[in-house]
């Protein structure tokens, strides 16, 4: 049953023009043990916060400040790197992400595709760079925040891996991914079933999810002793003992 959740969820992305450059749509092929989201909403109108900004997706986002709105010319420009990576053409979209990545310094989104386009592709160590590059362009994306978590725990550092959601869902409480993705790293790698039982129960109070999440959070309540849902209090997590380095990775430790 975790096998088929793992694979489920396991979707490498690519960042649709949901503002520019800051949030992410799930649409590829599964990849062995990636808890990363499942398709995303139609992509919303073009926006994307400056650099530093704090920007929350999704219902009940707490009021943002202004955001830049893209110029047509990087919308076009970034609708062509999306159709290439969507296509399988990693080589010409690394490309457009990249000269985005220069051009427009003050949005995320070309640093999560390629991150993501990164990963995709095993180069886990630039996937990373990439990741971290995006968080501090928009320390308040939740997306950019989330597909780092994923690196992070593709190269076996899962106590980062566990910080970097935390910060995806500081940076916007009903980003129901990071919460799924947390509980993942939480049960199947820290040994905390007792936290992964309530970051899974909110998971699924905010996706509607039935199966398979309603098995693994049947499976943790028996583990836990827990009969009813677990008390959101008690999701309270401590301030992360280590967090995702803003420098230059180190060498993977293995996936």
């Amino acid at each position: 049953m975790l096998s088929r959740l793992l694979s489920k969820e396991a979707r490498p992305a690519c960042v649709a023009v949901l503002g520019l450059l800051a949030c992410a749509c799930q649409s590829a092929p599964p990849a062995k043990h990636e808890p990363v989201p499942a398709a995303a909403a139609e992509p919303r109108t073009p926006a994307a916060a400056a650099t530093g900004a704090a920007a929350a997706a999704g219902a009940g986002s707490a009021a943002q400040p202004p955001v830049a709105e893209a110029p047509p010319r990087a919308l076009a420009d970034f609708n062509r790197a999306v159709a290439f990576m969507r296509a399988g053409n990693q080589a010409e979209a690394e490309l457009e992400f990249q000269a985005l990545a220069t051009g427009y310094p003050g949005f995320a989104g070309p640093d999560i595709n390629l991150g993501i386009l990164y990963r995709k592709e095993g180069r886990l160590e630039q996937s990373e760079q990439a990741l971290t590059a995006a968080t501090l362009r928009n320390a308040g994306s939740a997306e950019a925040w989330s597909e780092l978590g994923v690196t992070l725990r593709l190269r076996g550092r899962f106590s980062e891996a566990a910080a970097a959601y935390e910060k995806a869902i500081a940076a916007d409480p009903n980003f129901a991914p990071a919460h799924r993705n947390l509980g993942v790293v939480l049960d199947l790698y820290l040994d905390d079933p007792a936290r992964a039982l309530v970051q899974l129960e909110r998971y699924q109070e905010l996706s509607g999810e039935a199966k398979p999440v309603s098995v693994w959070i049947a499976e943790l309540r028996q583990r836990t002793g827990q009969k009813k849902p677990a008390s959101r209090a008690a999701d309270q997590p401590a301030q992360p003992s280590v967090t995702p380095p803003a420098s230059a990775p180190e060498s993977p430790s293995g996936d």
